[in-house]
Order: C-alpha cells, then sequence, then structure tokens
C-alpha cells in the first residue's frame, strides 16, 4: 500500500516565487503570458476571460493568466471551470486521473501581536497581504456536468466589437482625442491621444491601441488613484506599463478582440522589476483587473443590467 506523505504548508514567499518564476520563464522565451496565440492551432478554446462553471463569476488578476496558460498548454477547448466540489455539486464528476490546475487568491490578516498592539494603542491594525491556493478543474476534465455548463462561450460576431469598443470610450468620459502620430496618456492634464485610425495597418489595432492609453488613465487621482509619477526608463514606469498592457488583454479578450502585446520594447525592463519583486506581477495583474473592470463598466450592456439589478433589490 501506498502512504501518502503530508507535505509542509508552502510558505507565502515560495508561492509568490512560483508564480513569478513560471512568468518570467515566459518572458524569458519571448511569450507574453497575457499574450496567448488564440488564433493559432496550439489554441483549442475560444477567446475568452476564464470564468467558474458554477457561479458564472470570471476570474481575476493572476488567475486569469495562469488559467489561459492553461488552456494553451493543455489543449482545453473552453475557458470554464470549477473545483472538486462544485463539479459534485452539479451532478458531475471529475474524470478519474486528472490534474487540476493550481489558482492562487489574494487574502489578508492580522497577526496575533498585531491585535494586541492595536488594543493597547487604539490604532488601526495593519494586517498582511498572503495567497492562498485552491485547485480548479476545466469544464473537459468533468464528465455528467449540465450540457450549459459544459458549452464553451463563443466570441461576439467582428461586425459588434468596433462600434462597441467606440461606444465604451464615450462613455468613460475621459477626454480622449484623436490625432498626432504618437499614442500616449499625459498624467498631469488628464488626456488619452491616440493617432487616426487610418495611420494604423488594421483597424482593430487602433483599438488595442485606445484600451492600453485608457488603461493608464484609469490609474488618474479622480479615477483608482495609481502611482502615475514614474519618469521614463524607471522601474515605476516599467510597472505603469505591465499594468496597462495587462488591462488592455484583459478588456480585449472580454470584447473578443485577440490581445497582441503594444510595447514588445519593455520586456527587458518588465523583467527587471519581477526579477526584483517576486511580488511584481501578482500586484500588477490585480491592478490591471481593477482597471479592467473599471473601463468595462462604462459598456452600455454593463451599464443597464447594472441598472437592472438596483431596481429589483
Amino acid at each position: 500500500m501506498t502512504k501518502h506523505r503530508h507535505q509542509a504548508a508552502p510558505t507565502r514567499a515560495s508561492v509568490y516565487d512560483d508564480i513569478t518564476s513560471k512568468i518570467i520563464g515566459e518572458l524569458e522565451a519571448g511569450r507574453l503570458p497575457w499574450v496567448q496565440p488564440w488564433g493559432m492551432a496550439a489554441a483549442k478554446a475560444p477567446l475568452a476571460m476564464p470564468k467558474n462553471a458554477a457561479t458564472d463569476r470570471q476570474y481575476s488578476g493572476i488567475k486569469v493568466l495562469i488559467l489561459w496558460g492553461s488552456v494553451i498548454e493543455q489543449g482545453f477547448s473552453g475557458q470554464s471551470w470549477l473545483t472538486f466540489r462544485q463539479a459534485l455539486a452539479l451532478g458531475g464528476s471529475v474524470r478519474k486521473g486528472e490534474h487540476g490546475t493550481t489558482v492562487v487568491y489574494a487574502h489578508r490578516f492580522v497577526p496575533d501581536d498585531e491585535k494586541k498592539r492595536t488594543r493597547e494603542t487604539g490604532e488601526q491594525a495593519r494586517s498582511i497581504p498572503f495567497l492562498k491556493r485552491f485547485t480548479v478543474f476545466n469544464a473537459a476534465q468533468c464528465d455528467g456536468l449540465p450540457d450549459d455548463v459544459a458549452m464553451a462561450t463563443h466570441p461576439p460576431l467582428p461586425g459588434l466589437i468596433e462600434p462597441k469598443v467606440k461606444r465604451l470610450i464615450k462613455q468613460t468620459g475621459i477626454d480622449f482625442r484623436v490625432g498626432g502620430s504618437r499614442a500616449f496618456y499625459a498624467p498631469a492634464h488628464d488626456y488619452v491621444r491616440v493617432p487616426p485610425p487610418q495611420a494604423y495597418f488594421e483597424p482593430i489595432n487602433w483599438h488595442r491601441t485606445a484600451l492600453h492609453e485608457l488603461g493608464h488613465a484609469t490609474g488618474h487621482a479622480s479615477r483608482l488613484n495609481r502611482d502615475l509619477s514614474g519618469s521614463f526608463g524607471t522601474k515605476k514606469y516599467a510597472f505603469e506599463e505591465l499594468v496597462a498592457e495587462i488591462s488592455a488583454a484583459f478588456c480585449c479578450a472580454s470584447l473578443g478582440i485577440t490581445p497582441t502585446v503594444r510595447h514588445a520594447d519593455y520586456i527587458g525592463s518588465w523583467l527587471e522589476v519581477l526579477r526584483e519583486d517576486n511580488r511584481a506581477i501578482v500586484r500588477a495583474a490585480s491592478l490591471a483587473s481593477r482597471a479592467a473592470d473599471y473601463l468595462l463598466g462604462f459598456l452600455p450592456d454593463k451599464v443597464a443590467a447594472d441598472d437592472d439589478r438596483r431596481e429589483a433589490a
């Protein structure tokens, strides 16, 4: 009989190290985890944000990059995931021999000595962030799931994408200017400038660029209040570019646009940031999710759905 050994729980540092090492390996190989080859034979799943099949909620942050990577590596046909128990609750089961994908979520806790200090001083407690692991399985690894759960999500029709992005740009209320020969966001004056669409070889690249620059604009103090003080060439600047890149990829995937890298020349600086700080990619992905959620919240169908929920409450 085989004996099962109880392994020591991974430390917080090792969880961050594991994730960061994998991302660094991808970047060193010239692959960007937030730009997966959805149009190539390697991708059997349609372009979409990964979601939980039981709750229908989209995953966010670093979980998106991990699950996208697993979809490509294992050739899954869909972007729906669930835990072992969720599969059972839905009347299905994970097939014997299948291996799940480990994802993490961020949480915070207050140490006992900090609780004691705050009781004595009356000050606000300082919590410590940590990552917790859990395992999910792709719907393709399960049997007996309801048809609507196992069904793959189909991307929107191409003709509907570009008008949707244009409406989104207008609805955000961000000062968006078209002209010039360079795309940028000006934090001091809070406006985005993007060259006219005809300056791009493919019209969809104009939309990708717009979403990248709008990602930067979400960091303004009146919106999500990120640190935008980094000057060109600094690690702060590189980190903000990483946030905008990933945010644009999340927006693109949600809108049915195949993500592409806007600034491949920053890969070297991103590697420097990740090698120096093993938590940087987790923070960047989390901030990118917030930026993408902020922008996508202005979509007319999203606004209408929110209004319906408020009226029903």
